[in-house]
């Protein structure tokens, strides 16, 4: 599904006047979509802390180059095991992400219903990871602004099943950048490096005045 145009957001978002001690770089807003697109423009993302919506713009980002992403034999082992579909079941996907019982669980019902609203108009997207009975297993979901990928979360209730989704969607965005907001050891295992909001602002205009990559919608494929 192409992107559908949105109305300029009346909310600005200057990097340049982001401190670099924190992370968290304003407070309020909404969550309509010219906002949040606005905003992945110049590099923030929304997330609610204590009830406030914050947004994020990391001083060590985490990013991974598609090309450079790390594919062990056990997790090519593993990716035999399972189907990968895209963009069928977005609602499943941002609900597993959101269980509330899922240690440092964030997404509340307003982040959700903002992401399914820009699944909605073809900006959002999910990858879900299926068994040999085509039970969601994992998957991830995140928002595609040109050739950027940012990622948003991630789950996983079969081995290997959210690494899977990651394989799928490097495979999607070759030549372009996947954000994982922030970096950890099992993601940098994977290939994920930390650069500096800087660098990552820098890198964005060209990322994201190109056309997204084509999603095959609807689609499934062995992984």
């Amino acid at each position: 599904m192409t992107p559908q145009p949105v109305e300029p957001s009346p909310w600005r978002f200057d990097p340049t006047q982001w401190s670099m001690l924190s992370d968290c770089v304003a407070v309020g807003a909404d969550l309509e979509p010219s906002t949040v697109i606005a905003a992945y423009r110049h590099g923030a993302f929304p997330m609610p802390q204590d009830g406030i919506l914050c947004w994020w713009s990391p001083a060590l980002r985490g990013v991974l180059r598609p090309e450079d992403l790390r594919v062990s034999r056990s997790l090519r082992k593993s990716a035999q095991r399972y189907t990968i579909t895209y963009d069928t079941d977005f609602t499943a996907v941002i609900d597993a992400c959101a269980d509330p019982v899922r240690p440092g669980a964030w997404i509340d019902d307003d982040i959700r219903d903002a992401y399914v609203r820009l699944h909605d108009l073809g900006w959002a997207h999910s990858i879900e990871t299926r068994d040999a009975d085509g039970c969601l297993v994992g998957g991830l979901y995140g928002l595609q602004v040109g050739r950027l990928f940012a990622g948003e979360s991630m789950f996983h209730v079969g081995r290997d099943a959210s690494k899977v989704a990651l394989v799928a969607l490097a495979g999607l965005q070759a030549g372009g950048l996947i954000d994982v907001q922030w970096s950890t050891n099992h993601l940098a295992s994977l290939g994920v490096v930390a650069i500096d909001r800087w660098d990552y602002l820098r890198r964005l205009p060209a990322l994201i005045d190109q056309p997204p990559p084509a999603w095959p919608s609807g689609t499934s494929q062995k992984s």
